[in-house]
């Protein structure tokens, strides 16, 4: 059996992603979209659901794997007892008359380093998640594969021969492979690759030198940004929450979730992330995003939408092997169908930047007002309600702390925007609302352990609770910001950093890893209220638990540090870039206990 591991580096261009091993196969590759089925999916599927690599001929061998400097480009070394040579995989993306360009379109580099490397080239893309083979069809230098939607096309100047048959070559030049869906190659292919490798690079090193960092950790922050922005799906706007689905949460969990949508959840974290380090059109995609998504009166704001606006979602169990033998593979996602009764602050935290930051001039007018009516229409409606929570238990509504803070901050986001744009009365409902969701998490406060708990009614400790402080709703240098914070380390911290979510059983039994951006929003807390060591050190600890490559997974065992749940986690790219920012913020000014 494979062994567990995320070996694994991530490519795309904002139209489509792939994680690739560190033996060079392409594990997981979807088209045309993030959440269509896999082209390649031996993650889940197995070896029955497609292959694309350069492996040596025979014999054991050792392999390197490592980003281009501040790209998304990845290069892979191989060395085996005959030679060795390196595989730079790539996804086209750079500025062309006046428009990105990013092609459905994954350019492989093979190029010989030392020796006389014999190297297998294996081409077998599937469709409907490994159930379908493709026919093949060979012309003079490509192969075209038939039964998808579109035609898939992989051109090259490696023999045909070879890669038709997957016989074994000595590598003595440089060779290229270009796998293209839909429209294919058209151009020479050595000429083609170097002059869109070296556009892309560029593309991607001035992006970087465009972000705003602080001087502490540089290099996770940037690799983070880089994870992030290629999770957006540019045609819409929609950030998914990671490019795989059921990878399990720990093992034999059957916490398989998929998670290639768009949360309303995550909205005021991600936006946060990308303002952090100065990004604004990833931003103003996003709010195009939101725009788009239906919130007609009297309708509830799904707590997720499919890339493209899409609200039916339904989850379907696949007859596929899952990862190292973990079970349910699903499509879809049920939580579409949950209330979670956050979103309506999430959302309107989410479009204050457009009416608080001048460097957005295109924010909306004349639908202003109704826009923010319509957001506290909906928390009128929810605020007293109890929901799924942050955690989308499926079984179980509660209260929730976490739930009535976000209705707070909305509804002193609606206060600022309703201020700002002259509606008084607007501004006095909003009032009257923060007031309501204020007295509901005051009922979650617990005298005794001088804390908030989960919910109303029960004692158990959350850390979505950390959030309480991080917003501001407990005031950073306040008695009672110390004590909360020192509860929930008493019951859920593991180690310095590492940070579980809660620890009761749910309707899956009790949770067994740590959820890693608990950990970062933990780092930030701290941060917060003045323990700037102790954030730094929780921070470095959570950060060293990326793979080889920078990337974060959504959780972590703390037992063995090993990575689990989906990969990489936007969530968790999240929470770095921001505990990042907090802790440079509070630790390179002076008075770091001021208000923030």
């Amino acid at each position: 059996m494979k062994k567990h591991s995320y070996d694994l580096g991530l490519i795309g261009n904002c139209a489509f992603l792939a994680l690739i091993g560190k033996d060079t196969n392409v594990e997981w590759m979807c088209l045309p979209r993030f959440d269509s089925s896999p082209v390649f999916g031996a993650l889940v599927g197995g070896p029955e659901s497609g292959e694309f690599s350069v492996k040596p001929a025979e014999g054991d061998f050792e392999t390197k794997q490592s980003y281009l400097t501040n790209t998304n480009i990845l290069t892979t070394e191989i060395s085996a007892p005959d030679g060795s040579y390196r595989v730079t995989d790539y996804a086209p993306r750079f500025m062309q008359q006046d428009r990105y360009y990013r092609p459905l379109m994954l350019v492989r580099k093979i190029e010989p380093l030392s020796g006389f490397p014999r190297v297998r080239p294996v081409c077998r893309p599937v469709g409907d998640y490994g159930g379908k083979p493709l026919d093949r069809e060979r012309g003079s230098n490509h192969i075209r594969y038939r039964g998808l939607q579109e035609s898939l096309r992989l051109s090259t100047n490696i023999p045909l021969d070879c890669v038709y048959g997957e016989k074994p070559f000595v590598l003595r030049e440089t060779c290229y492979m270009f796998l293209t869906y839909g429209v294919p190659l058209e151009g020479p292919v050595q000429e083609t690759a170097e002059r869109f490798l070296d556009r892309s690079r560029v593309y991607w090193q001035r992006w970087i030198k465009s972000t705003s960092i602080g001087p502490n950790y540089q290099e996770a922050v940037i690799r983070s940004a880089l994870t992030l922005k290629i999770c957006q799906y540019e045609d819409t706007g929609a950030i998914i929450a990671a490019p795989t689905t059921s990878l399990p949460e720990f093992p034999g969990s059957t916490r398989n979730w998929d998670y290639r949508f768009c949360w309303m959840r995550d909205t005021y974290y991600t936006l946060n992330a990308f303002n952090n380090i100065g990004h604004f059109e990833e931003m103003e995609k996003y709010f195009s995003f939101l725009a788009n998504i239906p919130m007609p009166n009297g309708r509830r704001i799904q707590p997720l939408y499919g890339i493209g606006g899409e609200e039916v979602l339904t989850e379907e169990v696949l007859p596929l092997p899952g990862y190292l033998g973990n079970t349910p593979v699903r499509k879809g996602n049920d939580a579409f169908t949950h209330i979670q009764n956050d979103v309506y602050g999430q959302i309107l935290l989410a479009i204050l930047p457009l009416f608080s930051d001048e460097r957005f001039v295109n924010h909306p007018g004349a639908d202003t007002a109704q826009m923010v009516s319509t957001m506290l229409d909906k928390i009128e409606m929810t605020v007293d309600e109890p929901d799924a929570g942050i955690w989308e238990f499926r079984n179980q509504a509660h209260r929730h702390a976490y739930t009535n803070l976000f209705q707070w901050a909305g509804s002193q986001a609606a206060l600022k925007i309703a201020r700002r744009t002259g509606h008084d009365d607007l501004a006095r409902r909003a009032a009257a609302l923060a007031e309501r969701a204020a007295a509901h998490i005051e009922s979650c406060y617990m005298p005794d352990r001088k804390a908030y708990a989960q919910g109303i009614g029960n004692t158990h400790m959350d850390a979505s609770t950390l959030q309480l402080i991080i917003m501001g709703y407990i005031p950073h240098d306040s008695p009672k910001a110390k004590t909360h914070l020192k509860a929930l380390e008493e019951d859920l911290l593991a180690g310095k950093g590492l940070f579980y979510r809660y620890l009761e059983a749910d309707d899956f039994g009790k949770p067994e890893a740590t959820f890693l951006i608990c950990g970062f929003w933990y780092a930030e807390a701290l941060a917060c209220t003045g323990r700037i060591d102790e954030a730094m050190e929780a921070f470095e600890e959570l950060s060293s638990k990326a793979n080889h490559l920078g990337l974060l997974s959504e959780d972590v065992d703390a037992r063995d540090g090993s990575m689990w749940g989906n990969f990489p986690q936007a969530y968790s790219h999240v929470g770095l870039v921001n505990a990042a920012a907090r802790i440079n913020n509070r630790r390179n000014r002076p008075g770091f206990l001021a208000a923030d």
